[in-house]
């Protein structure tokens, strides 16, 4: 299968948690983030989960959190450009129900192909 999203670098211990299996080439994917516990869905905003380009400017986005699957879905409102670097960051001031914060910050830098 064609890689259409090039991982250009992950956070320390997430790179074997990090997979790219878009079917087709397009600038307007989601990225799907999977917890293992359930989250205080007030956490879950534009502050603690944001996309910048490599420049730090930050890219429009819709963040969704689906709380049968502890999964949060991350689309952005306007396409990705080919060839650009990008930085998907997800904060420690995302919380769990329980109210512990994520144990260390996430940082994906990607590029569009």
């Amino acid at each position: 299968m064609a890689n259409y999203v090039d991982i250009e670098s992950v956070s320390s211990g997430m790179e074997n948690k990090v997979r790219q299996d878009l079917k087709f080439r397009t600038g307007k994917f989601v990225w799907r983030v999977k917890f293992n516990v359930p989250l205080d869905p007030k956490t879950v905003n534009n502050v603690n989960l944001y996309v910048t380009s490599a420049n730090q400017s930050p890219l429009l986005t819709e963040i969704r959190y689906d709380t049968l699957n502890n999964t949060i879905e991350i689309e952005p409102l306007e396409a990705y450009a080919q060839h650009e670097s990008y930085i998907l960051n997800i904060t420690t001031d995302v919380k769990s129900k329980g109210g512990q914060n994520l144990k260390a910050p996430v940082r994906l830098q990607f590029k569009i192909d």
